[in-house]
């Protein structure tokens, strides 16, 4: 047999083994050591070419340019990213919402909000303001699948991931959108008051004509590991306040206690939510640390 190239995409990495998908199946690989020298560590999502040759195990030998990649879990080339927050146990984060929305911003992937647990508990408050925002909000009932139609629609045919707290509901969404893979779901610890992680890596799962990546969870203080946004970066990760960069009375205006901010003003208006700004405010407090 001739050495043979094809591409795929890698749906999940484990222990230095990456299982890639292409035209007729998976195939276990390993990569290049060239990478390792680059810096460079294939991931889910990553589009690559490998190498086939006959008594040799399937080779990674080149990785497509990314759109875009986060490090922790490690994701190249999402659409979307999917931030499922609960009605209760744990109730929503605005904040930890904040962070996430603007760290996939940052990297030119669209936040989308899912809300499970709703049968449970009214959410109309949480999700309003991400909605005013122009941010799509989805709702699931976790015990009845009801809205999964929804998602599933919005997501096919792209690269997304479900993002968000352990004990939210993520393995409970997966469970609905795919019948039959029985994603163990974790309880909530009374002790931290978040879930057990049921997820111990990023894996990609193919569904119509697209992927959706399971994440591992984690508690709010870890929200950080998906980026960090320079202080002076955090304006344009709130899409809120695109309209008023650039009218402020002075160039430098990083929209806190300076006189003739727009932003600001926009604030005491009425067309910029509070809870946005306060989490705008802490981010920036948190950025010069």
């Amino acid at each position: 047999m001739k050495n043979v190239k094809t591409e795929g995409i890698i749906t999940k990495a484990v222990g230095g083994n990456y299982y890639v998908a292409v035209a007729d199946g998976i195939l276990c690989c390993n990569a290049r050591g060239v990478f390792r020298k680059e810096k460079i560590s294939p991931c889910a999502g990553d589009n690559v070419v490998v190498s086939i040759e006959e008594n040799a195990v399937p080779l990674i030998v080149e990785i497509k340019e990314r759109k875009n990649h986060i490090i922790r879990p490690p994701l190249a080339n999402l659409d979307c990213a999917l931030l499922v927050t609960s009605a209760v146990d744990p109730v929503p984060n605005t904040l930890v919402t904040d962070k996430l929305i603007s760290i996939f911003e940052s990297k030119h992937i669209e936040p989308v909000i899912v809300i499970t647990k709703q049968d449970l508990r009214e959410c109309e408050d949480f999700a309003g303001i991400y909605r005013k925002c122009g941010f799509k909000v989805f709702y699931m009932d976790n015990s009845t699948g009801n809205g999964i139609d929804a998602i599933r629609s919005y997501i096919s045919g792209k690269l997304s991931a479900l993002i968000g707290n352990s004990g939210v509901g993520k393995s409970s969404l997966m469970n609905h959108l795919f019948p039959g893979l029985e994603r163990s779901t974790g309880d909530i610890s009374k002790k931290l008051g978040r879930g057990r992680h049921t997820t111990r890596q990023a894996e990609l799962f193919a569904i119509d004509g697209g992927y959706i990546a399971d994440t591992p969870g984690f508690s709010t203080v870890e929200v950080s590991r998906y980026g960090f946004i320079p202080k002076n970066e955090l304006q344009y990760s709130f899409r809120e306040f695109s309209e008023y960069l650039g009218k402020c009375r002075f160039r430098d205006c990083v929209h806190l206690k300076e006189s003739g901010c727009a932003v600001t003003e926009a604030l005491r208006e009425g067309k910029i939510n509070s809870s946005r700004y306060d989490s705008y405010v802490k981010m920036c407090e948190e950025a010069e640390r």
